[in-house]
């Protein structure tokens, strides 16, 4: 029912029920920060799934230590343990390990820190990340952004790290469980009553990345207005906004006649529309200073 290019995969079990499912590593984020950069693992890993139009229902991990008579070793197990437990428990569900080694070899210093989650569906419910149709608006909800996170997809993804390396430390995210809980009941029911056109999760990149890829699966652009985006820190820069990676958010296409019932739902988490334009395929970023019909810059919305 969902394959590549989606959030995560779907297949039909019968009885007009599916299954969502996906697997990501979140190995270098831990070993910078090993609680966050393991909970914020679990937490992308759920939006995922319940992007889809699911609930999850399971979280599994596989973990690969190095020999756990070093010291960092048995760091590095403690915080990773207690972030993708702690972050599961406090959305209510619980971890379902499937295996954990620790020996001497090449992730002595780097762990392996891989997490899937399971999510169940009615068929008719799936949701697909896309940011509808031209003239359609497509509105972030969830957390405020701040600038925890920023650079991190660059950052992180395949930097070497060291323990006097503590710059790239900004650069993991930091999860809050409980507002994801919120974000799941939200998008469902925001699902269930028939308000959006699509859901994209915001991760690696953040706006930057949600808006390209929505608008490009639209075959459209979109207008961003950045002083309408919700912010936890001030003085944040436009590109800081555009590139922060700041946990629990999602964009929603929505179409204009219903975005006053949508807006109910997700009001108390937090929102900002963002204007959905048809024609020539660009993102444009513009703060109100500069919006007066055009944005301040423009990006080809190319995913």
């Amino acid at each position: 029912m969902a394959g590549p290019g989606e959030n995560a995969g779907v297949i039909s079990i019968g009885d007009g029920l599916a299954v969502a499912f996906k697997i990501e590593s979140h190995n270098h984020p831990s070993a910078v920060e090993p609680y966050q950069g393991a909970a914020t693992g679990v937490g992308g890993i759920l939006r995922d799934i319940f992007t889809m139009g699911a609930r999850p229902i399971a979280i599994l991990d596989a973990l690969r230590f190095g020999d756990p008579a070093d010291a960092r070793t048995r760091h590095l197990v403690d915080g990773v343990v207690r972030g993708v437990g702690g972050y599961g428990n406090c959305v209510g569900r619980a971890d379902r390990r499937w295996r954990t080694r620790l020996r001497s070899g090449p992730t002595s210093g780097n762990p392996l820190v891989n997490v899937m989650a399971i999510g169940l569906l009615e068929e008719r419910r799936l949701t697909l990340a896309t940011a509808g149709r031209p003239g359609d608006l497509v509105v972030l909800f969830g957390s405020a952004t701040g600038r925890d996170g920023i650079g991190g997809a660059s950052v992180l993804a395949s930097a070497t790290f060291t323990d006097d390396d503590p710059s790239k430390r900004p650069s993991v995210q930091v999860g809050d469980p409980f507002a994801e809980k919120l974000l799941i009941e939200a998008s469902l029911e925001l699902i269930e009553r028939g308000l959006v056109e699509g859901l994209q999760d915001l991760g690696a990149g953040g706006i930057t990345c949600a808006t390209s890829e929505t608008a490009d699966r639209a075959g459209a652009g979109i207008l961003v207005d950045l002083d309408a985006i919700p912010r936890r820190e001030p003085g944040m820069a436009p590109f800081e906004v555009m590139i922060s990676e700041s946990q629990e958010r999602m964009c929603a296409g929505v179409r204009a006649d219903r975005w006053p019932a949508g807006a109910r739902g997700v009001h108390a988490l937090g929102s900002a529309r963002r204007h959905h334009r048809p024609g020539d395929g660009r993102r444009r970023p513009g703060d109100r200073r500069g919006w007066a019909g055009r944005g301040r810059s423009r990006a080809r919305a190319r995913a």
